[in-house]
């Protein structure tokens, strides 16, 4: 995605780090909820919850890390920033909302 040119260097720094972590924690999120959870409960194969549980959790804290920083870069208002942390708990909803914070960030338009 191309960044405008409005946007201060470290801002522009900030969203793509969100960007990427926002990709990966959704990834990661779905592998959890659709195959690693249905796995350990469905057919008593824990072996894959084992590993993928951690490793989301490890990401997930790299997201908030990541979309908080933005948050302060882009001056976020404290609702914004709430539920743009929030949006990685949500299957499918750290992609919406990465496509929506991106917009209104490269537009200059609080969140």
């Amino acid at each position: 995605m191309a960044t405008d040119t409005t946007v201060p260097p470290r801002t522009a720094a900030a969203l793509k780090r969100y960007q990427v972590m926002a990709y990966v924690v959704g990834v990661m999120l779905l592998v959890l909820v659709l195959v690693a959870i249905p796995l350990r409960y469905g057919f008593d194969v824990p072996e894959v919850s084992k590993v993928v549980s951690p490793i989301h959790g490890f990401l997930f804290i790299v997201y908030l890390v990541t979309a908080f920083d933005l948050a302060l870069k882009a001056r976020f208002t404290g609702k914004g920033t709430v539920l743009v942390l929030l949006a990685g708990v949500v299957p499918f909803l750290s992609f919406w909302a990465e496509r929506r914070v991106s917009r209104r960030v490269l537009a200059g338009q609080p969140l």
